[in-house]
């Protein structure tokens, strides 16, 4: 009966803070560009102020990941975001082509849901309040039941910063008492325009069949490939930073290694020197049978921790200082635990004879789930990076950390924590989520061709004239044509 009662409240509350939200989009859909932009400098302002103790905050609730990577992730989210979306136009007229005719002007979406996952739940929720409020959104929350305390903690913060710069109350929301009902609820309720959802696959695909427009993040398993010509030290240094951010919570971290035969042994004597542990096949099958459950979803208990923790919970004994936990994989799929997406300091090792192998290991392991998302390549040359941007994912990542990568942090990306996986990955889009993509543009279109009663048809017409037999061409005629180009060809040798 109680958990009956609890799931009414839950709908009722979600029902309740829809049609608020709902209400408050429809007034900040009015506001300038300055409005806005006062606004989220106050919300970029209290996120910074409230980056510590948000990562404190998501570490305890949790258990997953480190508090001074989600520190910077908080600060990323925020600071980081700003800066770069400041100077994009989504409002009024964004574009102005003179030439054509054409005036774009930007409108916003909506009241957007936002799904939080519980891996990066603080860091996520500012990020999608600060790109809902530049597009004129307002945001309701569906947080991670494990993560609610924290992520509710974020929202409330990003709205009341909002309102005291001049926002609508109740323009940024979350869910106080997640369900499943609460969040189908959500989902499908008039008062929602568009889903932005980051989380676990099977919220997403919830997500995509709810009947409206949804921006999902599909899985990733990425492979980071070293490359012959790579400079190994650096990229072991940039895997293992990568894969210890935040202890591998981020879903573009490495997830295997692939390295050629004649560099194996400089790759794992370099990753020993920087703190990697190679297990054995035994130890190898203890890490496994701790890391999943029900087939190859991670217990909760491995997600985002230390190499230690995770040896500990295995019954392992590691070196003191071990950073990451490798283990040797010879192929790909079931019986090969490892080949799967871990979210955590555990990796994959493979070895292969040339790139050609590397290419159809790496092609495996992204339709083992990772089709889409990103993939990792260290090398030195610039033509092995290109015959990789055949593969099927939105991301190649080139000499750098794949997390810090993926999000825009040590590249050139945008940055966000939504990284769409386009149709290949079951995404509406492969892109780094922007505020961009939560608006609508209509155009107003001036005539530029004549199109009037007397010149009324489009294209030339043919010279034959389909239907009218007087105009066909006979088949004495079509013979001498035949008979012309044989003798042409003839004279060239080319028959």
């Amino acid at each position: 009966m109680e958990s009956f009662d609890y799931d009414l409240q839950s709908v009722q509350e979600t029902r309740n803070i829809a049609r608020k939200g709902k209400l408050a989009q429809a007034e900040l859909a009015k506001f300038t560009s300055e409005q806005i932009d006062r606004i989220i400098r106050n919300m970029v302002k209290v996120a910074e102020e409230n980056a510590i103790s948000l990562a404190q905050d998501a570490v305890e609730e949790t258990g997953f990941g480190k508090i001074e990577d989600k520190i910077f992730k908080n600060r990323f989210a925020s600071t980081e975001l700003y800066d770069f979306i400041k100077p994009m136009q989504t409002i009024g007229v964004i574009k102005d082509d003179k030439v054509n005719k054409v005036m774009e002007i930007a409108e916003p979406v909506g009241l957007l849901m936002g799904i939080v996952p519980s891996t990066n739940p603080t860091s996520t929720t500012i990020y999608k309040s600060i790109i809902a409020i530049k597009s004129r959104n307002g945001i309701v929350f569906s947080p991670h039941p494990s993560a609610l305390k924290c992520t509710l903690r974020a929202a409330t913060l990003m709205n009341d910063a909002a309102v005291a710069a001049g926002a609508p109350a109740n323009i940024i929301s979350c869910i106080s008492k997640p369900s499943m009902d609460a969040t189908n609820e959500l989902m499908k309720c008039d008062e929602v325009a568009m889903i932005i959802a980051t989380g676990g696959s099977a919220m997403v695909k919830a997500a995509y069949s709810a009947g409206k427009p949804a921006l999902g993040v599909g899985p990733g398993n990425v492979p980071a490939y070293i490359e012959r010509t790579a400079n190994i030290q650096k990229a072991v240094k940039n895997i293992i930073a990568s894969k210890t951010f935040d202890n591998g919570t981020i879903c573009a971290s490495e997830q295997s290694v692939v390295v050629e035969e004649c560099i194996r042994d400089q790759v794992m004597e370099e990753f020993k020197r920087q703190g990697g542990y190679f297990m054995t096949p035994e130890e190898t099958n203890k890490v496994a049978k701790n890391l999943f459950v029900r087939g190859h979803a991670m217990s909760a208990k491995m997600v985002g921790r230390s190499a230690e923790v995770i040896a500990n919970g295995a019954g392992i004994s590691i070196p003191p200082g071990t950073k990451v936990l490798l283990g040797e994989q010879q192929g790909v799929g079931e019986g090969y635990p490892l080949s799967y997406e871990k979210l955590t300091t555990v990796l994959a090792f493979y070895t292969v004879k040339d790139w050609q192998e590397a290419c159809d290991l790496c092609m495996k392991l992204l339709n083992n789930g990772g089709v889409g998302h990103s993939l990792s390549i260290h090398t030195e040359n610039p033509e092995m990076a290109m015959k990789f941007s055949e593969k099927p994912v939105f991301r190649i990542l080139v000499n750098t950390s794949s997390s810090q990568g993926g999000v825009g942090a040590s590249t050139g990306l945008s940055p966000a924590f939504t990284l769409g996986c386009g149709t290949w990955g079951g995404s509406a889009t492969s892109d780094n989520v922007t505020p961009m993509h939560l608006i609508n543009i209509k155009r107003i279109a001036y005539g530029i061709k004549d199109f009037t009663e007397s010149n009324n048809t489009p294209y030339p017409a043919s010279g034959l004239q389909y239907g009218n037999p007087s105009s066909a061409i006979s088949e004495d005629q079509i013979q001498s044509l035949v008979n012309e180009v044989i003798s042409l060809l003839q004279q060239r040798g080319d028959c």
